[in-house]
């Protein structure tokens, strides 16, 4: 029997698990999670009728693998796309909410006429953006930080005041400081292939297939977590088993937990950056220090539940998001009941306020009182409710985002450098992209990995 061990029972553990199973007889699967439940990030609490996600409520169907999965568990039909009805979000600016110009693709607009009518910019930045196809691309190979590229192609005024706010609710990163290789290497893609991003978007645009870009579950994006563990046979989880150093012995890989020590063959680390480098300190110190300089951003989410009668304003879009230079402790608020079907009973209204970004760490330390208060403020100064919720529901994230800074993969090549395949030790996680499905991608390339090389394949 040829033995894994998988350290962290996230969504990028799962899928490993899961891919190693599936495809070897002869292989026993162990999934250790410091935390009482499995899941990560994804936590999806049900409660008197109301469906609230503490992490991600949905996840791209533009990237394979969380569409594929579901596809292999047999579980597609169930997926559920955001409500067409109220697509719409909005942006803040000087405290007002104002609808967001249609025609983006992602960050970046793909039409300009939606844009140019927009009351977001002033005349000077209209004809800044207007510009963006006369700007020539950047010679340099050399990487740019997300924010450089932003103004450097639509001006200063539509990054500050749009495509900024709209990549905090990606990364609660600061722009100036993530890199543009790590984060959107596509946009520097377009920009060389057709000289402008704009042209390149149309060009890709054409080609893109209709749907919701954004998919989730009836009963929250928990049912992908139950889904996989409820296909594990022969994959042992232990819940509560810290796990408090990695050492080599002989041809195996120690792994001592709370609850005691197990050995095997290959390991996968699938937790955040910081935690593999404490476990990789003494087996690979130069892949440990490479991973401790990645950093990472603290949040926090409030959701909040009201009568719908109480609302000063329908509830008529997404949600909104705030621009940095509006100087919020929130980044966003997704109105979740308008979002999505189902998520609260029949008159009532379900939001969610996400707090804090890079270089506002102190906004997991306050307490629940405080992390309340600041969301029951920002509904009241944006949106006029004043009542009392009925129901909230937090989750604190500290030090939950990695922050892809510039620089971030040529870390990945010394990480990958001092760990070699041949170590047993194997990397999953949000090292290469934060969503679910690039989780779920690193989770299963981690599981081929050691299958590839080690483990005999199922007849």
């Amino acid at each position: 029997m040829y033995e894994v061990v998988i350290v962290g029972g996230g969504i990028a553990g799962l899928a490993a698990a899961l891919r190693i199973e599936r495809a070897a007889a002869d292989a026993r699967v162990t999934v250790l999670e410091a935390g009482s439940r499995l899941g990560g990030k994804i936590v999806t609490a049900r409660e008197q009728g109301y469906i609230v996600e503490g992490g991600p409520d949905s996840f791209l169907t533009s990237k394979p693998r969380g569409l594929g999965l579901c596809r292999e568990l047999g579980i597609e039909s169930r997926l559920i796309g955001t409500n067409e009805a109220k697509r719409r979000t909005f942006v803040m600016r000087a405290g007002r909410l104002h609808p967001m110009p249609e025609g983006l693709s992602g960050l970046v607009p793909a039409r300009l006429e939606p844009l140019l009518a927009s009351d977001i910019f002033s005349p000077e930045g209209k004809v800044r953006l207007r510009h963006e196809p006369d700007v020539p691309p950047r010679e340099s190979d050399g990487d740019e930080t997300l924010g450089s590229f932003m103004r450097r192609r639509f001006g200063a005024e539509a990054y500050e005041r749009l495509i900024e706010p709209l990549m905090a609710g990606i990364y609660a990163g600061n722009g100036d400081e993530l890199s543009l290789n790590a984060t959107f290497p596509q946009l520097r893609a377009l920009e060389r292939a057709h000289g402008s991003v704009i042209r390149g978007i149309q060009a890709a645009d054409a080609r893109r297939a209709a749907g919701s870009p954004f998919v989730s579950f009836p009963i929250g994006m928990s049912e992908l977590v139950e889904a996989i563990t409820a296909r594990f046979r022969r994959v042992r989880t232990l819940l509560r088993a810290e796990v408090r150093s990695i050492r080599r012995r002989g041809a195996d890989v120690e792994v001592t937990h709370a609850d005691g020590a197990v050995r095997a063959q290959s390991v996968i680390l699938a937790t955040p950056a910081f935690e593999s480098a404490r476990l990789l300190e003494h087996v690979a110190p130069d892949a440990a220090a490479a991973l401790a300089e990645i950093s990472y951003a603290s949040t926090a989410t409030v959701s909040l539940a009201y009568s719908a009668v109480v609302l000063p304003r329908p509830l008529d879009g997404f949600g909104y998001v705030i621009p940095r230079a509006e100087g919020h402790a929130a980044l966003a608020c997704t109105w979740t009941s308008s979002k999505f079907p189902s998520r609260a009973p029949a008159g009532s209204a379900l939001l969610r306020v996400f707090l804090g970004r890079a270089g506002r760490d102190e906004i997991t330390a306050a307490d629940d009182e405080e992390l309340l208060a600041l969301a029951r403020r920002e509904l009241c100064d944006t949106l006029g409710i004043a009542t009392k919720p009925l129901l909230t529901w937090l989750d604190r994230w500290p030090r939950g985002m990695p922050q892809y800074t510039l620089g971030h993969l040529e870390r990945l090549q010394r990480i990958e450098s001092a760990l070699p395949e041949t170590s047993g030790i194997h990397l999953a996680g949000a090292l290469r992209g934060v969503g679910i499905p690039d989780c779920i991608a690193s989770g299963e390339s981690a599981g081929d990995a050691i299958l590839q090389r080690n483990i005999r394949p199922t007849s």
